[in-house]
This record gives structure tokens, sequence and C-alpha cells, in this order.
């Protein structure tokens, strides 16, 4: 469509540009002639206003040719860079179409790449789970049985521990009992033996100590020394004459037994006199 319209653009404005070219010398040529003499006859010469108004005219008509020129070649640019800028948008509306697409397809990729990663991750994180669930409850029941089996063991070692309790409980209650028997027998018959010395060195007289009694407490050394003699409860008179014997005596029978020494160390006793 521009060249047909380039071509006759050009073939006019050089028509114009002819014809006013033509006009203009035309004028020239006029003014340029010499005046002719009186003795020659000739036409008369035309104005000079009129060749000035001519000019002016031709010189309007290039003006408004080169007016039309100016907006036919701005009008030519106007349409040029249209046209280019159009070739140049649809360029760049093509690239940003093929940069969009090509957006388009690395985002789908990527988010393609992404959910891949996210469901190999989140079957890592199942599998995970799940062995430590199954971990977990193998070790609680592992930690039941183990609860279990200490339990029994604990249930039947505190049996064997209380039978093994009661059975030495009573050996140890038949053993006590036994040495009780014998410490008490030990000290029944030290006590005999003592009473017998008090009685043996007892001075009496019935009339004044007949159906009377007196209580001692005495404190031997384990050698037997008597430590002191002291009256606790009973007949002056008797718990006078007791105390004097067992000062007699000095030294009294002690078991060599610690455990019925130990009773002895501090021993009461009642004195009845003889007679």
């Amino acid at each position: 469509m521009q060249g047909p319209f380039v071509k006759a653009l050009v073939i006019s404005f050089s028509a114009h540009i002819i014809i006013a070219l033509v006009l203009l010398f035309a004028d020239f040529s006029s003014l340029a002639k010499p005046t002719p003499t009186a003795s020659h006859a000739t036409a008369p010469p035309k104005p000079i206003k009129a060749v000035v108004v001519e000019k002016k005219t031709i010189e309007k008509q290039l003006n408004k040719i080169r007016e039309k020129d100016l907006a036919q070649k701005r009008k030519k640019a106007a349409e040029d860079k249209a046209r280019k800028d159009r070739i140049r948008n649809a360029a760049l509306a093509k690239k940003r179409k093929q940069e969009q697409a090509k957006r388009k397809r690395e985002e789908e990729l990527r988010k393609s790449a992404l959910a891949k990663k996210k469901k190999a991750a989140d079957e890592k994180r199942r599998r995970e789970a799940e062995a430590k669930r199954k971990k977990k409850a193998e070790e609680e029941k592992r930690k039941r049985q183990e609860a279990e089996r200490k339990r029994r063991a604990k249930k039947e070692r505190e049996e064997q521990e209380r039978q093994l309790a009661e059975q030495m409980a009573q050996e140890m209650a038949a053993r006590a009992q036994a040495r009780q028997q014998r410490v008490t027998s030990e000290l029944d018959r030290y006590t005999a033996l003592i009473t017998h010395i008090i009685q043996s060195n007892l001075l009496t007289d019935q009339a004044t100590m007949e159906g009377k009694s007196c209580k001692l407490n005495i404190t031997l050394a384990a050698s037997g020394f008597v430590i002191d003699v002291s009256r606790q409860g009973g007949d002056r008179i008797v718990c006078d004459a007791a105390r004097n014997a067992v000062k007699k005596a000095g030294t009294l029978p002690v078991s060599k037994d610690p455990e019925v020494f130990e009773k002895m160390r501090s021993i009461s006793l009642t004195v009845v006199p003889e007679f």
C-alpha cells in the first residue's frame, strides 16, 4: 500500500515544482529585457505590480506544496512509526506470551517437582512414622512383658522372703524363748545362790524378825564385787541385817554369761529370815 502512494506523491510534488519554476523564470525573463527606446515602437511593458503579485502567489503555492508535503511526510512518518510500533508491540507481545508460556511451563514443572518432592517426603515421613509407631508399640509391649516378669519375680521373691522371714522369726522366737528360759533359769539359780549366801550371813532374831521380810537391790561388778546395796522396802530391822549380811559376803556369785550378768548387774531380791 505504501509503494503506489509514495510514487504518486513524488510525481505530484515534482510537477508542482516544475510549474513553479517555469512561471518564476518567465517573470524574471520579462523583467530582464531592456526597455525599448522611442525609436523602436514596441508594446508597452507589463506592470511591475502584477509580477510581484504573481511571485507571491507562486510562493504561496510553493509554501502550500511544502506544507502539504511536510504533512504527508509527517503522516507517513507517523504511519511508519505506528507500523513499526505495531510490529514491535506484536513482537513484544509475542515475546511476552512466549515468556509467559515459558514461565508457566517452568512453574508447572516446578510445582510438579515440588509435588513429587512433597509426595516423596510425605511418604518418607509416613514410613518413618509407621516404623516409629511399630517400634514404640514393640517397646511398650516389651516393657509390659518386662514389667509383668519383674512383677511376678518380685511377688515370688517377696513370698519367698515372707516365708523365710516367718521361718526366721519362728526360729528366732524359739531361740529367744529358749534363751529367755535359759537366762531366767540361770538368773533364778544365781538369785537362789545369793539368797542362800545372805541367809548364811544373816544375824536373825526371831522375836523381832519373825514374819517379816526385806526387799533389797544389789549392784554388782562383773567380778561379783558388791558395789552397792540398798533397801527398796520391808522391815527396817530385817533390812539392816540383810544389808550387813551382803556387805559381809563382799563378793557374790555372778554368771559368766554376759546376757545373764546384764540382768544381774542390778538385782532385786527379797530376804525372809529363816529360823
